[in-house]
This record gives structure tokens, sequence and C-alpha cells, in this order.
């Protein structure tokens, strides 16, 4: 694991935090588990910090174009 990689994963954390404020923090660390290792037993325990990123990237991703906002992977308008 990376410092980079865990400043970036806290950093991801707290903006779904701030977009979905109902959820408490075990909720959204157990959701993410399961986007990213699916419902085996013990997917949060051997969870890589790279994979709970890309899990954390992804919903936030997911949560911003389901509200018409512009997540990471969405083109602007006008573009391309």
């Amino acid at each position: 694991m990376s410092t980079s990689t865990r400043q970036e994963l806290l950093a991801r954390l707290g903006e779904l935090s701030r977009a979905c404020p109902e959820m408490r923090l075990g909720q959204l660390v157990a959701n993410l588990a399961v986007v990213a290792r699916g419902t085996e037993p013990g997917a949060v325990w051997e969870m890589e910090d790279e994979e709970l990123l890309a899990a954390a990237n992804w919903q936030l991703a997911e949560l911003l174009a389901r509200r018409g906002g512009e997540g990471p992977n969405r083109k602007e308008k006008g573009s391309g």
C-alpha cells in the first residue's frame, strides 16, 4: 500500500460520505467491499487499498451520473 493511494482513498471516502450522508461509515465500507470483491466471506479483511479505491471511484461516478453530475468517466457537453 502506498501513502498516496491511502490519501486518495480517504479523500474519496470523504466525497462519498458527503454524497451519502444517510449512510454510516461501516455501511459505506461494506458496500464498497461488495463492489470490489462480491459477497465472499472475508472480503473486507482481504481487500487491498487499490481495490477499495477502484470501488470508491466507481461508486462515486455512479452516484454523480444518477444525479446528473459530471463523474470522472463522463464527457462534458460539447466535447468529443
